[in-house]
């Protein structure tokens, strides 16, 4: 028991008889124990608690007390006002309901505990004084553990705040604006998500910008790439295995699954993962266990899957290397995300947002742009996207000063394939030089930019959405083309 701290109590008691009771059974820790302040009714507790911020730490409250305001409603009242005090209720239960039914009326209006009075023939206590002195150290305590628990977790919402700084999503574009609208609100959702997109266009920064909004950030978010590790390895990392499961497995390994328990797993490129994998893995979403190996009993989790493919999985799944269940599993919410070139101004906003962020870095001062620069950047179709972008950006900070112009950013250094700015027609590739009739290259440009726009889409449904065509209307004009 802590005896080192004052525990100072409101006693909010409107009988003289039953105030000298309180004082009594206390007064062998009165060193230790203070009773700062009386009062006979509600609203002059809560003028007190007004004016004592964090005064008090436990509230002694008469169930019934004249003045109108009482039982569970004062109670309300008093944790609205002070929501880390304690209040612990004495009482002569002369209401005509059950002890249970009574305390848990109590305890969900915000009541620590409470004790029936004793009856009026024993003037020294109010209740059994080992038990009443043991219920206001217990309240003190409780009050020192919610109010560090609050400091901590302000401490973690200021963390998390800053992880979403540092991850933050750069564009007002429409398809930005949409993205974002995306993340707000399927982050609030426990529903597994397959963001598609072309490689370097932000699919790890917007899991984790849903991880972080969701209600599983103080947990774990755990990426990995998929074609990154070894196909035979795979499976270790993601389930893990016990000692001695095979040879040179001299101590057991989590599965990054298992770290990621209760919070979220990022699966990058998840069309890599061996069909063995996939199999497993349909098992971890169907019933929330995984398999070990060397371990006989299953390991339940509970792990929220975001998974990322710049890939289409459709075609994949028709190709037989990637399982149809799987494909359904992993798709309930699916997010595309537009190439860098799409985006308009995102790119001048982004440009100027890394050219801040490494010349702070690097201890440079931060250059200007020029206008006709900032047309060359415009115009560039950035096939790297946005990781080509940040590159472009550090070899201009490292390689001019002062401002960036035209001739800086034309630099084949710079832009390595700055001439692709130039195909304004760029005819010759789709018709090999010949002069077609208008009808005819109406129809080679519609194939073009129809299969284009498939490839970047996770389902017909979503490129028709993309092109603002009905489905069907989508599906009959590439039936006409060819393409179905």
């Amino acid at each position: 028991m802590n005896t080192s701290s004052t525990i100072n109590i409101l006693l909010v008691e409107d009988e003289d008889f039953d105030v000298r009771r309180v004082r009594n059974t206390i007064r062998y820790f009165e060193s230790n124990i203070k009773i700062r302040d009386v009062v006979s009714n509600g609203l002059a507790a809560l003028d007190l608690l007004k004016e004592n911020v964090d005064g008090y730490d436990v509230v002694v409250l008469d169930y019934q007390i004249s003045g109108g305001l009482m039982g569970e409603a004062l109670i309300r009242k008093i944790k609205e006002q002070d929501r880390f005090v304690q209040i612990i209720v004495i009482t002569k239960m002369t209401i005509n309901v059950t002890d249970y039914d009574f305390a848990q009326s109590l305890m969900q209006a915000g009541a620590f505990w409470y004790c029936t009075k004793y009856p009026g023939n024993i003037e020294d206590y109010i209740y059994q004084p080992t038990d009443f002195i043991l219920s206001l150290y217990n309240a003190y305590e409780k009050k020192k553990l919610e109010k560090l628990r609050s400091r901590s977790d302000s401490k973690l919402n200021q963390n998390i705040l800053n992880i979403l700084e540092s991850k933050r999503i750069i564009g007002e574009s429409k398809p930005m604006l949409q993205l974002k609208e995306f993340i707000e609100k399927y982050s609030q959702s426990d529903a597994n998500i397959l963001i598609t997109g072309a490689s370097g266009t932000g699919k790890e920064l917007v899991a984790w910008n849903i991880h972080y909004k969701s209600k599983r950030k103080l947990e774990n978010f755990v990426p990995i790439n998929c074609g990154s590790i070894p196909h035979e390895l795979i499976e270790s990392e993601l389930f893990g295995y016990e000692k001695g499961a095979f040879t040179g497995a001299s101590n057991k390994k989590a599965g990054l699954f298992e770290i990621a328990n209760n919070g979220t797993i990022f699966l990058d490129e998840v069309s890599e993962l061996p069909l063995t994998a996939q199999v497993k893995l349909l098992r971890v979403i169907q019933e929330g266990e995984l398999e070990k190996l060397g371990r006989t009993k299953k390991v339940d989790v509970n792990v929220r899957i975001i998974a990322a493919t710049n890939k289409n999985l459709a075609v994949e799944v028709n190709s037989g290397k990637f399982r149809e269940d799987l494909y359904y599993r992993l798709n309930v919410i699916p997010i595309d995300i537009v190439p860098l070139r799409q985006r308009g101004e995102d790119i001048l906003m982004l440009v100027d947002h890394f050219i801040k962020l490494y010349s702070f870095d690097m201890g440079l001062d931060v250059p200007a742009i020029d206008d006709e620069a900032k047309e060359i950047l415009l115009a560039y179709k950035w096939p790297g996207n946005v990781r080509e972008l940040k590159n472009v950006v550090q070899r201009l900070i490292l390689n001019t000063s002062g401002i960036i112009t035209a001739k800086d950013v034309s630099n084949p250094f710079i832009l390595r394939n700055h001439t692709i700015i130039k195909d304004e027609t760029n005819f010759e590739e789709m018709n090999f030089g010949q002069v077609l009739p208008l009808r005819d290259m109406e129809r080679i440009f519609r194939t073009k930019y129809f299969k284009y726009v498939r490839s970047i889409s996770s389902s017909d449904s979503s490129a028709a959405e993309k092109l603002g065509l009905a489905p069907s209307n989508f599906y009959r004009m590439c039936k006409e083309l060819g393409i179905k």
